[in-house]
C-alpha cells in the first residue's frame, strides 16, 4: 500500500487524569497502513517505563566506513542516559556520555577530557495550541533524549514521522524479524525534510519498527542504489531492571568544564 497524504499528528495526545496513553494500544493483525503505523510509532515511549537498546550505526561516505555504538538507558519521567562508543573498542577507549535526570544534561567526552552541566535545553513554547495546523505542532516527549540523534529519532520518531517520513512517497513493504523482534517495514522514496545533500530524486529511507513497542529498530538509507547509513538496535528491552546507579555519573579527576 502507498500513501502519499501529509501525516500531520505528532502532537496529538490521550490524556486521562493527568497522564499520557497510547492512542493506539497495539496493532491489529496483519500489515497496517502508513497513517495507522504512524499513530502506533507516534507513542512508543508510553509503552515501557524503563528502556534498554543499543545501536550500531554504520555511515558510509567518501572516507569509508565508519562506525559507533550507542548505548541508552531510559526510565521515566526524565531520566536518561546515552554513551557513544566504538564498538570492539577496549575499556577504557574514547566513549562520550549524556546524561540527565529531566532538569540537568551534563555531557562528557572522554577523549578530551571535556564536560559541560547547563540545564535542559527548552522545548519552544505556544506550539500546543490546538488552532494551530498539525503541521506546526510537535511531539513533547515524556523522557528527553539528545536532540537530532538515533536515540531520539528511534524511541520518539513522531517528529521524524511528520517532518520527514510523511514528506516522501511512502509504501507498507511487509513484516520480518530484527534481531529477533517481529517488525513491521516501510520504506519512503524521495523525502524532502532532509539535509540538502539528500534531497535527491534517488534518496530513499528503509524503516523497520517494531510491532510490540513502535520503536523504530532500523534505519537504512540509500542514495543512489549506493546504502549511505545502516543503524540497526541490536538489543531493545523495553521494561527492563536497571541498577540504581544507572543515572550517576561524577565528572573524572581533571575533567575541564566549558559551561
Amino acid at each position: 500500500m502507498t500513501e502519499t497524504r501529509l501525516w500531520d499528528r505528532a502532537a496529538v495526545a490521550v490524556v486521562a487524569e493527568g497522564r499520557r496513553f497510547p492512542a493506539v494500544a497495539t496493532l491489529k493483525p496483519g500489515d497496517p497502513s502508513v497513517e495507522e503505523l504512524f499513530d502506533f510509532m507516534r507513542d512508543a515511549e508510553l509503552r515501557f517505563a524503563t528502556l534498554r537498546m543499543r545501536i550500531l550505526d554504520r555511515v558510509v561516505s567518501t572516507r569509508g566506513e565508519d562506525a559507533t555504538q550507542v548505548e541508552v538507558m531510559l526510565r521515566h519521567p526524565g531520566h536518561a542516559r546515552v554513551t557513544t562508543s566504538r564498538p570492539g573498542e577496549e575499556v577504557g577507549g574514547p566513549y562520550e556520555i549524556w546524561i540527565s535526570d529531566g532538569d540537568i544534561v551534563r555531557t562528557y567526552v572522554a577523549q578530551h577530557k571535556l564536560g559541560t552541566q547547563r540545564p535542559i535545553r527548552n522545548r519552544p513554547r505556544g506550539l500546543d495550541d490546538p488552532d494551530f495546523p498539525g503541521m506546526s505542532r510537535i511531539y513533547d516527549p515524556v523522557t528527553p533524549l539528545p536532540m537530532e540523534t538515533l536515540p531520539d529519532t528511534f524511541v520518539h520518531p513522531a517528529g521524524f514521522c511528520q517532518n520527514v517520513l510523511a514528506t516522501g512517497r511512502c509504501t507498507m513493504t511487509g513484516s520480518t524479524t530484527v534481531n529477533g523482534r517481529a517488525t513491521i517495514h516501510l520504506r519512503c522514496d524521495h523525502p524532502r525534510s532532509v539535509e540538502l545533500p539528500g534531497d535527491r530524486p534517488d534518496h530513499s529511507m528503509d524503516v523497520a519498527v517494531d510491532r510490540d513497542t513502535g520503536v523504530i529498530v532500523r534505519l537504512m538509507e540509500t542514495i543512489g542504489g549506493n546504502v549511505t547509513r545502516d543503524a540497526v538496535v541490536t538489543v531493545l528491552e523495553p521494561d527492563t531492571p536497571l541498577p540504581p546507579s544507572a543515572f550517576e555519573f561524577t565528572f573524572p579527576t581533571g575533567t575541564t568544564m566549558l559551561f
